[in-house]
């Protein structure tokens, strides 16, 4: 039987992504592992041949994860960009998915529990292959609008905008279902809600991501400068550009 050894920074989740099987397969053959307590150089049993995942077929095909594949190497400071959208950085520029998971999961933890980091995680992808935004994006709105903290507090400003992604009258983390509930989230804020529009919609409506944030933060989009907060945050798409960037900077 194929065993894995474990490497800095791995997680249950990952591991199973790799090796194209499941967390839950891997526990089963694994009986005591705990996802929270895995060590460097500890072995782990896979299932059937262990191989790694067959590649994507391509963008946007049979529910793939978008963005999943290709990307720049992240890194680097803030830059301050400004004017419309073709100012900030296309999305051939963005850094890795696995860049910047590994980057931002370091700020969810401060806000989730492993179990939770890695729910997150799957929500994501998941999300991704069914409203078929770039799943980058789908992460650093998360990482934008809560810090990826589940129990975020609702607000309230004329809209309710509870959850991970502090959506449009969506749901709020539920602790008697907290898997589900985080998937939730996730949904509300990529796929919009029956209040109003998620990250799908408006990047169907506005035909880029630049904006799509901007309408998504403020409800409205001032196109030559997405820099105008228009009621709502002046920075917000400016951040987001840089966390798709990959680019650290304090208090982030």
């Amino acid at each position: 039987m194929p065993t894995y050894t474990v490497k800095s920074g791995d997680t249950l989740f990952e591991i199973a992504k790799a090796h194209n099987t499941t967390v839950a397969a891997i526990e089963k053959l694994n009986p005591g592992i705990n996802p929270k307590t895995l060590q460097v150089g500890q072995k782990i049993q896979l299932p059937g041949g262990g191989g790694s995942r067959p590649p994507s077929p391509g963008p946007g095909k049979g529910g793939d994860i978008v963005g999943e594949h290709g990307g720049k190497p992240g890194g680097g400071g803030y830059v301050n960009y400004s004017g419309p959208a073709s100012a900030f950085p296309p999305r051939s520029e963005w850094a890795t998915y696995d860049y910047l998971w590994k980057q931002n999961k370091k700020l969810i933890r401060f806000n989730a529990s492993e179990q939770e980091a890695e729910w997150i995680h799957q929500a994501i992808e998941t999300v991704s292959r069914s409203s078929q935004v770039d799943v980058r994006a789908i992460l650093c709105i998360i990482v934008q609008e809560s810090g990826g903290n589940p129990r975020i507090p609702t607000t309230n400003n004329g809209v309710r905008n509870p959850g991970l992604m502090q959506s449009h009258n969506g749901v709020e983390f539920n602790p008697a279902k907290p898997k589900e509930s985080i998937l939730q989230m996730v949904r509300d804020g990529s796929e919009g809600t029956a209040h109003g529009d998620g990250l799908k919609q408006l990047l169907k409506k506005y035909g880029n991501y630049y904006e799509a944030f901007r309408g998504y933060n403020s409800g409205s989009v001032n196109k030559g400068n997405l820099n105008d907060p228009v009621g709502a945050t002046g920075d917000y798409v400016q951040k987001a550009a840089n966390r798709l960037m990959g680019h650290s900077w304090p208090n982030m």
